[in-house]
């Protein structure tokens, strides 16, 4: 991997409202290299979005606010640069590729329009040469004659069709990172194949880095190079993708695994019992304890460190702690599916 290109520290985002204070992002800290793809998972809910809108500064305001944290993208903090410096900033340095193509696209304009919209802002030239380079980028996402797809407006393509314009355009600037908000959603299994093949491809010729979020294990093993698990606002684990998959140690790490379907399991599949916490009414231990199988009284009353388990692999629990925090519930392990 190359150097670091976006390093997130201690990221608070807060939501504001008659309810209290909601901290949908909550203490948020990762780096990311350059051609590099890290995963960011966990249930809805979580604030996987929430941190990527944070990077772009697109929280809904005036209820949402950064309250603190730094955002360093190519040494600069983003947290600090104004609305109209961000407007520089987004689509050159930083860009994302949203979960529906459908509602991402408007129906009015053709593709040209808004291919060539996005290349307006941060690039000068004639129309003639924003023209060309708007087919050069679907030429980028494998998009077949784009002298005529320029012309065509979305209802004329399929979702797959779609979902790599909506790539072209995020990446027709040339950032240096991109977030992809679970983009496969909306795709069959054959298009979303073909759609990751073509990410991995793109990324192996630019050096793009990617921050990837999804539900999706299968994916996350496919496309990360690390991992990081999101629960209730905060990581609770982080690891090289190899590493995760063979010594989950947070106990929801473990439980969404075992959520899994496989194909071999012919009896019920495990599920998570309960609801994540209300994010404006936060307990003071472990978030996850209400719901953990190895919940312990030292749980409830304090929220655990980020524990080192081997080489980058960190997870917030006290079962992580090696000089005897999670001694006493050590030997307990993961639910049976029911």
């Amino acid at each position: 991997m190359g150097e670091v290109i976006l390093d997130v520290k201690d990221l608070h985002t807060y939501f504001f409202n008659r309810w209290g204070t909601v901290k949908a992002v909550d203490g948020v800290s990762f780096s990311l290299r350059q051609g590099e793809t890290l995963g960011i998972v966990g249930e809805s809910g979580c604030g996987k979005t929430m941190t990527a809108l944070s990077l772009l500064r697109l929280i809904p305001r005036p209820a949402a606010r950064i309250v603190e944290g730094q955002i360093i993208l190519d040494g600069e903090d983003l947290v600090e640069k104004t609305d109209r410096e961000m407007r520089d900033i987004r689509g050159r340095k930083i860009s994302m590729i949203l979960q529906d193509p459908q509602t991402s696209l408007n129906p009015v304009f053709t593709i040209g329009n808004q291919l060539v919209e996005a290349l307006r802002t941060h690039r000068h030239g004639s129309h003639k040469s924003m023209v060309q380079h708007a087919m050069e980028a679907l030429r980028s996402v494998r998009v077949a004659a784009p002298e005529r797809r320029l012309d065509d407006f979305p209802h004329q393509m399929s979702g797959g069709m779609k979902q790599r314009i909506i790539g072209a355009i995020a990446m027709s600037c040339e950032p240096k990172v991109i977030i992809a908000d679970e983009p496969t959603t909306a795709l069959d299994v054959t298009i979303q194949l073909q759609y990751l093949r073509l990410l991995k491809e793109i990324q192996a010729e630019t050096g793009l880095g990617i921050i990837f979020i999804t539900h999706d294990f299968g994916i996350v093993a496919r496309m990360c190079d690390r991992v990081a698990v999101m629960y209730a606002g905060r990581i609770v684990e982080d690891a090289d993708v190899r590493d995760l998959f063979n010594n989950p140690t947070h106990p929801y790490t473990q439980a969404l695994m075992a959520a899994v379907p496989q194909m071999e399991r012919t009896d019920r599949l495990f599920a998570i019992e309960g609801q994540p916490p209300a994010l404006f009414d936060l307990p003071v231990g472990c978030r996850f304890a209400p719901r953990c199988l190895h919940v312990h009284d030292r749980c409830l009353s304090g929220y655990p460190d980020s524990f080192p388990v081997s080489g980058g692999h960190r997870a917030s629990c006290w079962l992580a702690d090696t000089n005897g925090g999670g001694s006493e519930v050590q030997e307990r392990s993961i639910g049976e599916p029911a």
